[in-house]
């Protein structure tokens, strides 16, 4: 599959994951496990998502 995460989008990826999980540790719910997606998305680059709306917010280099 073609990348199309950029820089900025896979770090406020990051982040929300890493909220998402710090909630779900908080109230001891198994909804944390849901920050496995935008983890996911965020380390090997690619939305699936994106993909299906043609968004691309990775830089293109020449």
């Amino acid at each position: 599959m073609e990348k199309n995460v950029g820089k900025i989008d896979k770090v406020i990826r990051i982040l929300i994951a890493l909220v998402i999980a710090g909630v779900g540790i908080y109230y001891k719910s198994w909804w944390g496990l849901l920050a496995i997606v935008p983890l996911a998305t965020a380390l090997v680059g690619t939305c699936g998502l994106y993909s299906l709306l043609g968004i691309n917010t990775c830089s293109t280099k020449e």
